[in-house]
């Protein structure tokens, strides 16, 4: 299934950009060309999803989520710069399910569209087993199984690596992995990230996986 994220920005260099990354992550993205006709555009695309900016020509984004919601229930996640707790509060108070204060990073805001899909789509079974590059983890159980054996992972190791085959190979950036560990709860800074990191390699190699988990210096982390 192919989400499609509305995107209601004014600023042509930022909603480029947005666009762009999006789109690379698999979205179909469509940004807002008539700010005075935000609603009809919204209908006619009917997303998954609407990124909103708040100050925008004609009317606010707080007025354009008003009418979005009298006509959807659809998740809206606002970008503003406007990011004190007055703004971020009206912004929840009108049916705001995320704020994204800028300037993010394009790592994070992806993280935080693919998170807020996930509470409002993902109704299916849970799927318990995931399998990559020889390497099986299981979800449930929080252990890793290979050809060279089988071990117990935390509960941090275990996301870690989830997120990691869930992108099938693809680069996952540090940004993008703590997002996700924050949103479980798992409140981990940076050297903490890389600690589980480290501690998530040994036992890929401890069941005769060497290499499998592979670091991208400045980027990121990805399978392969």
């Amino acid at each position: 299934m192919t989400y499609k994220i509305f995107l209601v920005e004014d600023d042509p260099v930022i909603a480029g950009a947005v666009k762009a990354h999006l789109t690379m992550w698999g979205y179909e993205v469509r940004a807002a060309g008539d700010f005075n006709r935000v609603a009809e555009e919204f209908m006619a695309f009917e997303p998954h999803l609407v990124l909103l900016d708040i100050g925008l020509p004609h009317k606010s984004g707080y007025e354009w989520c008003g009418e979005i919601r009298r006509r959807s229930k659809v998740p809206v996640v606002f970008l503003s710069s406007a990011s004190d707790n007055m703004n971020i509060i009206t912004a929840m108070n009108l049916g705001g399910d995320d704020f994204i204060p800028k300037p993010f990073d394009l790592s994070v805001l992806t993280a935080k569209v693919q998170a807020v899909l996930r509470r409002s789509y993902d109704f299916g079974p849970s799927v318990n087993i995931l399998s990559f590059g020889g390497a099986e983890l299981d979800l449930a159980a929080g252990c890793l199984r290979a050809a060279g054996g089988k071990c117990e992972l935390t509960k941090n190791e275990t996301r870690i690596l989830q997120m990691l085959m869930e992108n099938g190979g693809h680069l996952v950036s540090r940004q993008e992995l703590m997002a996700r560990l924050w949103e479980n709860e798992s409140f981990i800074d940076d050297n903490t990230l890389t600690v589980n990191i480290s501690r998530l390699r040994k036992k890929l190699e401890g069941v005769g996986l060497p290499g499998l988990l592979a670091t991208r210096k400045g980027l990121g982390y990805q399978l392969g």
